[in-house]
């Protein structure tokens, strides 16, 4: 008789939250963002986080992967496509740029996701470095919150859950919004995590 065994099942999210942060870590910490006024790095790398998680953890195809995050199938290749040693070698002019390339993104996500599987990342500095008055100010912390606030919840999330989502995000704020405003902009369902974090970047950027 053969025994059929489940694929070990993996925390998507939590994986993304920790390639997030240190790929952040990589590339100096949020006050080097704050040096270069880069904010628009939070949501790519944040993206690009859930891209290759999702490409070394079990996704098969760029569709699938797309469509989980909510992005283009061509971005999801860009990503994946990357060089993170030419990434490096070019982060400090990429970094003078006012917005983050997704080669870029991409590359430094596959190396944070290196280290991270590796055992070199240390979650409980990074946090305490997001969590910083400077960090909230810019808005560099809501990935990191919108994430925590969510756990838990059943996804996809349609306009009958839209209350609850809004309860969970109350409190949070996102650049000039709160979160809550922001809900109002977006459209449902929402498929995943990423989704939503995708979504959220787009509405405050409209």
């Amino acid at each position: 008789m053969v025994i059929q065994v489940s694929p070990k099942e993996v925390d998507y999210d939590t994986l993304a939250l920790r390639v997030f942060l240190k790929a952040l870590e990589i590339i100096g910490g949020p006050r080097k963002l704050f040096e270069y006024r880069n904010l628009t790095w939070i949501p790519s790398l944040m993206e690009a986080a859930y891209a290759v998680i999702l490409k070394e953890e079990g996704f098969k195809t760029e569709d699938e992967i797309a469509e989980f995050i909510g992005i283009t199938k061509q971005t999801v290749r860009n990503i994946l496509s990357a060089d993170p040693e030419v990434v490096l070698l070019k982060l400090q002019g990429e970094l003078e740029a006012k917005d983050v390339k997704v080669h870029t993104a991409g590359g430094l996500a596959k190396l944070a996701y290196q280290e991270v599987k590796a055992g070199r990342d240390y979650i409980p500095f990074v946090i305490s470095v997001c969590e910083t008055y400077v960090s909230k100010l810019l808005g560099i912390a809501w990935p990191v919150e919108v994430l925590t606030a969510i756990k838990g919840m059943d996804f996809p999330v349609d306009e009958m859950k839209k209350d609850e989502l809004q309860s969970r995000l109350a409190g949070i704020r996102i650049k000039d919004y709160l979160a809550t405003e922001v809900i109002d902009r977006i459209e449902f369902p929402i498929k995943s995590p990423a989704d939503l974090l995708h979504k959220l970047s787009e509405a405050v950027k409209g």
